[in-house]
């Protein structure tokens, strides 16, 4: 996650065209909230805004469909994202500061059948690393009971980690990546590997600032939390207890 700025190109929604901001009365957001089938994506600079937008009206990407699907069915399978309906929670995540180390947010959106809910926090002095976990942890935290969840991240630290099995060998040698040096921020993936033991847990990669309704508003919920006034310690960090490469 970064502060600087952003252009949020809409070729779908209630008006097109490229914005540069996403929240108030004329930014992006109020374009395609609750607009059936928007299309709309954020890029760093004007021209890759331009560009993209010249793509979807000349056809060269698809309005309705992903790029996935557009080069080849096997990519589009690949790609799928499964949904709420499918009998799976469904939970979205994000996290990242200013300046890392700095202020720092998560974000997290749960949906369950017919049924969402957004999650937010952040702390005065954090790791991008750090927000990216806390995500994931405090939305498996908000679920009752066990369930079977297909968690989604932009984060490669988390999701591979998670997927070939490397959190679970430093938690089985002591939280030591190597014989010489400690896991980074072992204290938190405790707490995701105990959720995960809780839970039947599916994590799935996808990339961020794509266009991916909830990634993006996981992002916007972890940017507005690291902006927030008196936010609390995140101790662990602050005090070095946890050995945290920087």
């Amino acid at each position: 996650m970064e502060t600087k700025k952003k252009f949020y190109a809409v070729a779908r929604g209630r008006n097109k065209g490229i914005f540069t901001a996403w929240f108030g009365p004329g930014g992006a957001e109020v374009q395609i909230k609750e607009f059936p089938g928007a299309r709309y994506k954020g890029f760093p600079t004007i021209e890759e805004a331009r560009q993209w937008l010249a793509d979807m009206a000349s056809g060269a990407l698809s309005v309705g469909k992903s790029t996935a699907e557009k080069k080849s069915p096997a990519a589009a399978k690949a790609a799928h994202v499964p949904t709420a309906a499918e009998g799976r929670i469904i939970i979205y995540t994000d996290g990242g500061c200013s300046y890392n180390p700095g202020p720092g947010g998560y974000g997290a959106v749960i949906l369950d059948g017919d049924a969402r809910r957004e999650l937010s926090g952040g702390f005065r002095l954090t790791t991008n690393n750090r927000m990216e976990l806390s995500g994931c942890i405090e939305g498996l935290k908000a679920l009752p009971a066990p369930a079977s969840v297909t968690l989604i991240s932009d984060s490669k630290y988390v999701v591979d980690a998670a997927t070939k099995g490397w959190a679970k060998k430093w938690r089985k040698n002591a939280w030591m990546r190597t014989a010489t040096d400690a896991a980074e921020n072992y204290d938190l993936w405790g707490q995701l590997l105990d959720l995960c033991d809780k839970h039947s847990v599916e994590f799935m990669w996808v990339k961020g600032h794509a266009g991916t309704a909830e990634n993006e508003c996981c992002d916007r919920l972890a940017t507005t939390a690291a902006a927030g006034k008196n936010l609390p310690a995140d101790t662990a960090y602050e005090n070095k207890k946890t050995r945290i490469k920087q």
